[in-house]
């Protein structure tokens, strides 16, 4: 059974389809990448899926129940969290408080328990930093749990933030660009954790630039251009699409790549 359910999603701007008619499903512990040249509107699309933009058109179903028009707090209760582009690191914490910052979700002590810094309180606080560290441990970063997130790698600050968005406990993963700006070394550890959240259950729906991650780790990957969805299937199928490479190569390079073989 599928766990995400896109039908018919699109979005319009200034007269502009930015998304048109997009759909395609994410099942657990399957990795489903969505592609396309810069401008495709992909993640247009996860700003619609995660709740950030309303749909034109089209509904978005989580585990069966119809989310279309549910803000970005609710789907992270119900099991749907996201990465973006750009890094929402907060770069003077430390590792571990970054993570801590993700769990303000799932808690839910009494107010008057807080107030009077009770017994409840300090076992979640203690639960919490548990969990914290294990998600650490989880994206090999729990050695530098201590140290001020401004001093990481960019590689291990986008791990960081895979670890953040794990703390809500999700049954699906939207990573935007998640290799984004790393190096190789990066880029595999990256691939790696990905690869081993998907063999632990967790849906995932990517959005990534480099192709050699996309073919090698996604079950399934749809192909977007100019808003609408010109292919979709496995990746050895995807990566033979007379479409797909003229999105990407130019029509007439892809013309010459036919003929080359």
């Amino acid at each position: 059974m599928s766990l995400l359910v896109v039908d018919g999603l699109g979005i319009t701007f200034g007269g502009l389809k930015a998304v048109d008619d997009v759909s395609f499903a994410v099942a657990p512990g399957e990795i489903v990448s969505v592609i396309g040249p810069n401008g495709a509107g992909k993640t247009t699309l996860f700003n619609m899926i995660s709740g950030i933009y309303r749909p034109g058109r089209g509904r978005v179903s989580l585990n069966g129940t119809d989310v279309t028009e549910t803000p970005p707090h609710k789907l992270a209760e119900m099991g749907l969290s996201r990465t973006f582009q750009n890094l929402q690191i907060f770069q003077d914490m430390t590792v571990l408080d970054n993570v801590l910052a993700g769990y303000h979700l799932t808690e839910r002590g009494s107010i008057w328990a807080d107030l009077l810094a009770l017994g409840s309180m300090r076992r979640r606080a203690d639960k919490a930093r548990e969990g914290a560290r294990g998600l650490l441990a989880r994206v090999r970063l729990d050695k530098a749990a201590e140290q001020m997130a401004g001093n990481l790698s960019y590689g291990a600050l986008k791990r960081l933030e895979i670890a953040r968005a794990l703390a809500l406990g999700p049954k699906i993963l939207l990573l935007d660009e998640p290799a984004a700006g790393c190096n190789a070394v990066e880029s595999e550890e990256i691939d790696r954790l990905i690869a081993e959240l998907a063999a632990a259950g967790i849906a995932i729906l990517l959005v990534e630039h480099d192709m050699k991650m996309v073919m090698r780790i996604s079950n399934h990957i749809v192909v977007l251009d100019h808003g609408e969805k010109i292919a979709e299937g496995d990746p050895a199928t995807v990566s033979r699409d007379p479409q797909v490479i003229a999105a990407y190569l130019g029509t007439e390079n892809a013309e010459g790549a036919h003929a080359d073989g």
